[in-house]
């Protein structure tokens, strides 16, 4: 019940803005009902940058071995899903390099992976008696000896981006506003202003909606990993070095600590082909569960197209005029949405002053329609290339006056 709860308010959030994450430019039913198309995964460190070290091995080996493991694992169970690797071999890469990759693939999900280390920790084993100098003589002095030994610290942590970089987070999202939403055409460019109030609400809603969705991953991880026999530390906020990458991604994020490579017996099942094997499974299980419950989510949420629009309540018999042969109607395309802006007995030009508020190079096209027997005049505006800029163009379209726009694909 309570991860029911859960989804109904975090992803709720997420599905008012759910053409913001599933925009694409070639649409396809299928693959548009999907909530999660392309996952991205993180080595972490690599080249000059070792990582933490252990007493045979570095952070760097271990992280590549379990991304690939973890990589190939969801290209064989799911190859509807696109996997992008931040690195394939040892290489280092700056982490913005890192967050532009992700960003440029248009990741739905954004997986790095570390190892953790601790200090070693000093135990005083024993004293030695040595002579120090006290006035013009020497004396025996008792000092305490210590020794060096691993920390015994084990167990694994997932992280996500801590609260209090909720505004380097959003403004990831502003700076790569035309890749979150789409924006590739010139249309869509001039539609999309990330100073405008709206603009603005709807990224900081993305915003929440990617730390809920970060925060539920975290924790689904660490229950895969406990199921194993792995001990937890559970699913955390971080706001230390070396978390960056986690707000510079723009899509739901979180960094997978495996184990601590200081502790010996840690390090050794971190080397372990089954210890990576059973790491790497427990982060594609977690992931499997995650995605399985977005997609049930949004299926339920999502609203199945009529196949008419109903314009209002009175529901008004009303037909287009054509000058087609037969009088066929041109079939609708999934390309060819437009925002219908109002219908009306006047007769405007496009570049009337009515139309002036609409941003950006906008087309306004008349269509003679005939409502409850009487000839009126309909104004669209587009087309746009999908029902995702169209809708950004209907909020343009109602914040320049036209209170009853809403969009079809007629």
């Amino acid at each position: 019940m309570r991860w029911n709860r859960f989804w109904t308010l975090g992803l709720g959030t997420l599905f008012t803005c759910t053409f913001f994450i599933q925009a694409k430019n070639t649409p396809d039913s299928e693959k548009q009902g999907k909530p999660i198309r392309t996952i991205v995964i993180d080595a972490g460190h690599g080249g000059e940058d070792p990582g933490a070290r252990g007493s045979y091995s570095t952070e760097k080996q271990v992280t590549l071995e379990v991304a690939l493991k973890l990589g190939k694992l969801l290209e064989e169970n799911m190859p509807d899903v696109k996997v992008v690797y931040t690195r394939k071999s040892d290489r280092f890469d700056n982490p913005r390099v890192k967050a532009q990759i992700a960003n440029d693939a248009k990741g739905e999900l954004f997986v790095s992976i570390h190892c953790n280390s601790a200090a070693k920790l000093q135990r005083q084993v024993g004293t030695k008696t040595v002579m120090v100098k006290k006035g013009k003589k020497k004396v025996a002095k008792h000092v305490p000896v210590y020794a060096s030994y691993p920390n015994p610290a084990k167990g694994t942590e997932t992280y996500i981006w801590a609260t209090s970089k909720n505004n380097a987070k959003m403004e990831s999202l502003k700076q790569n506003s035309v890749i979150v939403l789409d924006a590739n055409s010139e249309e869509s460019r001039a539609l999309m202003d990330d100073t405008d109030p709206e603009t603005y609400i709807l990224l900081n809603t993305l915003r929440n909606a990617y730390f809920d969705q970060s925060l539920r991953l975290s924790t689904l991880i660490e229950d895969e990993f406990t199921k194993v026999g792995r001990i937890s530390r559970g699913a955390r906020q971080r706001n230390e070095k070396g978390i960056w990458v986690l707000s510079a991604t723009a899509m739901p994020s979180v960094l997978v600590e495996l184990g601590f490579i200081s502790n010996p017996e840690e390090e050794d099942y971190l080397n372990s082909n089954s210890g990576q094997m059973e790491l790497a499974n427990g982060i594609f299980k977690a992931i499997k569960r995650y995605r399985d419950e977005l997609d049930r989510f949004t299926n339920n949420n999502r609203v199945q197209p009529s196949e008419e629009t109903n314009t209002g309540n009175a529901a008004p018999q009303a037909y287009r005029k054509t000058t087609k042969p037969g009088g066929q109607r041109k079939p609708a395309s999934k390309q060819d949405y437009a925002v219908q802006l109002l219908i009306t007995d006047k007769l405007y030009n496009p570049g009337a002053s009515i139309f002036r508020k609409l941003p950006g190079h906008v087309t306004v096209e008349r269509t003679a329609v005939v409502m409850n027997r009487k000839k009126m005049n309909k104004y669209t505006w587009g087309p746009f290339r999908s029902e995702e800029v169209a809708s950004t163009a209907l909020k343009k379209a109602k914040k320049s006056g036209f209170k009853d726009a809403f969009v079809t694909n007629n």
